[in-house]
């Protein structure tokens, strides 16, 4: 591995799952607290984080539980939902001694910033993380593509999502364990498999935007710094 770390920006999107823990919904405290030491972990690199998190492990716009219920309205309640993860884990990355901002794409004054790019970019520069909450501040778009979005815009050299398992695979490896995994694809690879990376909106946009993904698996204590350091961690998607 490398003495210092091979990107200087980075946008890390986590799953609202990922907080849970071993449980199967709300908010695990000893498990965002160890997804805030890894955070911690990178940042003493130097490396600048923007975090993206999903609401789905409060509520999930596209899910059963909200059928029969209108889908602007659902995904608003998504939105809400990733602001209150947003909270969660800034307060979590505080107790670690990091300067944290939440920004959200919906107004809510009272509990956090709004999302201004040219703020966003300022408080990375300063060394601060930067949680952007409420998705793209619209409906029908997910986080994914929230997360793709922001990387784009604060110039990120590279997206990570992380989630419960180690890369992308041929197929899910819970229910099918001969499942392939894969350490380098393409992004039309990933689209026409349907492989399940992130949704096709968040694909083509790296893909137009020549914004490199990487898939790994939050869980694995110390996976991010590696990654950080040159080792090849999950699957790389570009």
């Amino acid at each position: 591995m490398a003495d210092s770390p091979t990107f200087k920006r980075i946008l890390l999107k986590l799953s609202g799952e990922a907080l849970t823990g071993s449980g199967d919904y709300g908010i695990d405290p000893e498990m965002i607290a160890f997804v805030a030491s890894e955070i911690r972990s990178v940042t003493s690199l130097g490396v600048e984080v923007g975090v993206v998190i999903g609401g789905g492990n409060i509520f999930r716009g596209t899910s059963s539980g909200a059928s029969g219920m209108d889908r602007v309205t659902a995904d608003h309640m998504g939105m809400l939902a990733t602001v209150i993860n947003s909270l969660a884990m800034q307060q979590a990355l505080e107790k670690t001694n990091l300067l944290v901002r939440v920004m959200s794409a919906v107004s809510i004054n009272e509990v956090c910033e709004d999302y201004i790019h040219r703020r966003a970019l300022r408080h990375l520069e300063k060394g601060r993380v930067v949680i952007f909450a409420a998705g793209t501040g619209n409906p029908f778009f997910t986080t994914d593509s929230a997360a793709s979005l922001r990387a784009v815009e604060i110039g990120a050299d590279i997206l990570l999502k992380a989630t419960k398992v180690d890369g992308v695979y041929s197929a899910d490896p819970v229910k099918k364990p001969d499942a392939t995994r894969y350490s380098r694809i393409s992004y039309d690879e990933a689209l026409s498999r349907r492989l399940g990376v992130m949704d096709a909106t968040a694909i083509v946009l790296c893909r137009d935007n020549n914004l490199p993904f990487r898939v790994l698996n939050i869980k694995e204590k110390g996976a991010l710094k590696r990654l950080m350091l040159g080792d090849s961690v999950g699957t790389l998607v570009n």
